[in-house]
């Protein structure tokens, strides 16, 4: 019998038709459901919960407590903070349940990250390298590298790939930590500068 290519703890559960990366780690109590993929090389903290047919890029890193519900798409690089929580239904009850066909698809673009205990409301786009603060509640798009703080979020700024925020000067912007350099674009957007 050939050896795994990646690690699932003892205590962990994974249903049959689901994918996992070679190098990914998935630690205690957690439960990979049918129709999920698993990219390479992510590490799913304790008591983790990934539904159906979720979609998880390489590189993903998911802290404890996290449920990733049918609907959720995380891009390579997604890193999702402590208890963070993501939503697939905009109205829900439970004696009149939709199903698949009524959730809202929600998703969290290359290098996104989320802070811890943070709320992401579905059917909304995370944009790449953005920054959610901990405990934001996401109820809009977020742009690219944007800081978004508070409740609902608010953006408070813009964040550098590798995760500082960036000083601003008009519609430049430089990263004090590597040495980045952007352009602001229509006061909502930002690209960096090659």
């Amino acid at each position: 019998m050939a050896e795994k290519a990646y690690f699932v703890h003892e205590s962990s559960c994974i249903d049959d038709d689901v994918e996992i990366g070679e190098g990914t780690k998935i630690w205690h109590f957690c439960h990979i459901q049918r129709g999920a993929r698993i990219g390479k090389r992510c590490s799913l903290g304790q008591n983790v919960n990934v539904s159906n047919h979720v979609k998880i890029g390489d590189g993903c890193k998911i802290q404890n407590n996290v449920s990733l519900y049918e609907g959720v798409e995380l891009e390579n690089d997604v890193f999702c903070g402590p208890s963070c929580v993501f939503t697939n239904d905009l109205t829900p009850r439970a004696k009149y349940p939709k199903g698949s066909a009524g959730y809202k698809k929600t998703l969290v673009r290359e290098g996104a990250s989320i802070g811890a205990n943070a709320t992401v409301v579905c059917g909304h786009t995370v944009g790449k390298w953005a920054l959610i603060g901990a405990g934001a509640v996401v109820a809009s798009n977020v742009p690219d590298h944007a800081l978004m703080l508070g409740v609902p979020a608010k953006q408070a700024g813009w964040v550098c790939e590798c995760g500082a925020v960036l000083l601003v000067d008009g519609v430049r912007a430089v990263c004090t930590a590597c040495g980045r350099k952007y352009r602001l674009r229509d006061g909502s957007q930002i690209e960096e500068i090659k």
